[in-house]
C-alpha cells in the first residue's frame, strides 16, 4: 500500500501532479503570503526529493531554473519531487536578500512555531516539506554584486552525496562544512542528504548558471532513478576542493581587475590592482596560493578589508579542472546575454 503523502492539509496520491500553496503569513495590507509548490508523484514509491529557490530572496537564478524543470513537464518512473521556487517569498517580493525583520533566513533552520517571522517560516518549510524528503537540492547565487562560478557544495566524505554531487555534472566540488542554522544542517538533521548549488549573482538571470543548473538537477533525478532521460554525452569531470578561501583587499579604493571567474591563477599572480580617485596604484591584491577563481566581487570600489576573490585550491590538478571548466562553458550556448 502506497505511503500517505500530506502537504499543507492536501494529499498527494500517487500518479499525482499538484501545486499546492501552503500559507505563512499576512502582509500589513491584510494580503496572504504563501510558498507555491508543484508535488510530482509517481505512482511507484521511490525517493522524495525537494529542489528549493530563493531561501535568500534575491537569488532569482534558482527560480529560473524550477521554472524550467517544471515545463519540462518530467514523468517520474517511481519516488516524489518537490519543487520550491521561492522559500523566502517575502525577500523576493523586496528584492532582498533578507526577511522584512532583517533575519538571514538560511540561519533560522530549524526554527519555531511561535517565533520571528523568519523562525516560523524556516519551521513551516522544514516541517511542511523537508521531512518527507530523502535528498534534497537547494538552488543559491552569490550575494549582491558577486558571482559565483557554477559549483556543489556538500558533505563528500558521505559516499551517496558524493555520487550526487558528481553526477550534477559541474567542474568544482566543494567539500563544504554545515553552517549553524542553515537549511542544509535542518535537513541533514532530519536524515536528507542535500546538495547546495552555488552559480551567478543575485538580481540577475545568467544563462550559464542556468542551464547548468537545470541539466545538473535532472542528472540527479536521473542518477537516483526516478526519471529516464538522454543527456549530453559531453563529459564534465567534477573534481573535489576540500580547501578554499577568500583573498581580501589590502586597502580602500578603485578596482581593475585582472582575472575572471574560472581563471586559474598561480602563486604571487597579480588579480588586481587598486587605485586612488587620481588613478595612482595604492595596492596591489596577489593570489598567495595556485587555485581556480569560483567567485569574485564584480564592483569596482573595495573597502579594505573586503572579500574580492574566492579561491578554490586543487594542487597540481589546478590545470585539468580549468580545461573542465571551459568543456562546460563551452557546452552551454548562451540562448540571451545575462540581463
Amino acid at each position: 500500500m502506497a505511503k500517505k503523502l500530506m502537504i499543507s492539509g492536501v494529499e498527494i496520491r500517487p500518479g499525482e501532479r499538484k501545486k499546492i500553496d501552503i500559507p505563512v503569513a499576512k502582509l500589513y495590507t491584510d494580503a496572504e503570503v504563501n510558498i507555491p509548490i508543484q508535488v510530482i508523484r509517481a505512482k511507484k514509491e521511490g525517493p522524495v526529493v525537494f529542489v528549493s529557490a530563493a531561501v535568500h530572496g534575491d537569488e532569482l537564478n534558482g527560480i529560473e531554473i524550477i521554472s524550467r524543470i517544471i515545463q519540462e513537464n518530467l514523468k517520474l518512473q517511481m519516488g516524489t519531487l518537490i519543487l520550491v521556487p521561492m522559500v523566502n517569498v517575502y525577500g523576493v517580493l523586496n528584492q532582498s536578500r533578507y526577511m522584512p525583520d532583517r533575519r538571514d533566513l538560511n540561519r533560522c533552520f530549524p526554527g519555531s512555531k511561535r517565533g520571528s517571522l523568519a523562525g516560523r517560516l524556516a519551521y513551516t518549510f522544514l516541517n511542511s516539506i523537508v521531512a518527507h524528503c530523502d535528498y534534497g537540492i537547494d538552488l543559491h547565487t552569490g550575494a549582491i554584486h558577486r558571482s559565483n562560478l557554477p559549483q556543489i557544495r556538500a558533505n563528500l566524505d558521505d559516499a551517496e552525496t558524493k555520487r550526487l554531487a558528481e553526477a550534477f555534472a559541474v567542474p568544482v566540488l566543494l567539500n563544504a562544512n554545515i553552517r549553524d542554522g542553515s537549511l542544509r544542517e535542518a535537513a541533514v538533521s532530519n536524515g536528507a542528504r542535500v546538495l547546495l548549488y552555488e552559480a551567478g549573482e543575485a538580481l540577475r538571470f545568467d544563462e550559464l548558471s542556468i542551464q547548468t543548473g537545470v541539466k545538473g538537477v535532472i542528472r540527479v533525478l536521473k542518477a537516483l532513478g526516478m526519471i529516464r532521460k538522454r543527456m549530453s554525452k559531453i563529459k564534465i569531470e567534477p573534481f573535489i576542493a576540500n580547501r578554499s578561501d577568500w583573498t581580501r583587499a589590502n586597502a580602500s579604493g578603485f578596482v581593475k581587475g585582472y582575472v575572471e571567474l574560472g581563471s586559474i591563477v598561480d602563486q604571487g599572480e597579480i588579480l588586481a590592482d587598486i587605485k586612488d580617485p587620481l588613478g595612482n596604484t595604492i595596492a596591489q591584491v596577489v593570489s598567495n596560493r595556485t587555485g581556480i577563481i569560483i567567485g569574485k566581487q564584480n564592483i569596482p570600489l573595495v573597502q579594505e578589508g573586503e572579500a574580492m576573490y574566492h579561491l578554490a585550491y586543487f594542487g597540481e590538478i589546478a590545470e585539468e579542472v580549468h580545461e573542465h571548466i571551459e568543456l562546460m562553458q563551452e557546452a552551454i550556448v548562451p540562448i540571451e546575454a545575462s540581463i
